[in-house]
């Protein structure tokens, strides 16, 4: 049997948890998840732990946060004035919105604090700084 290398286009199914166990995303019920190997569409600790499967094979990793989202990074933490914020836009803790860079690069955060002045946003990924275990089967190599 073939084993996947850089530039094949894999099948694979997955389930990913925390370390307390936590299911946080899993192809389960639906069709594999299908992406090239080296293009850097997944996660580098995923792409590596494809990486010399073959066709029915599975396996579990555990992948470090470095090799996953990162560590989280306090500086990522941004307080925004209230009156920078859209019309009628009344955030909560918790929340998730968006926001757009100067690039025009739209970043997904989530609310942390609100206050009457201002709102305390996180763009850090939700995953960032957590090692995460993946269940992986190989379903195809293309």
């Amino acid at each position: 049997m073939s084993e996947a290398t850089q530039g094949d286009r894999v099948r694979v199914h997955y389930t990913g948890r925390l370390d307390d166990g936590t299911v946080f995303d899993s192809s389960e019920g639906r069709d594999p998840l299908v992406f090239e190997l080296g293009e850097g569409r997944v996660i580098p600790g995923f792409e590596a732990a494809v990486l010399g499967m073959s066709a029915g094979d599975r396996k579990s990793t555990t992948i470090p946060s470095d090799e996953a989202y990162g560590p989280r990074r306090d500086d990522l933490l941004l307080a925004v004035e209230r009156d920078r914020l859209p019309d009628g836009l009344d955030p909560e803790p918790g929340q998730a919105l968006q926001m757009q860079t100067e690039e025009g690069q739209v970043v997904p955060v989530r609310v942390v604090e609100a206050d009457d002045t201002s709102v305390t946003i996180d763009a850090n990924h939700p995953l960032a700084g957590q090692d995460l275990t993946f269940e992986i089967e190989l379903v195809g190599i293309e």
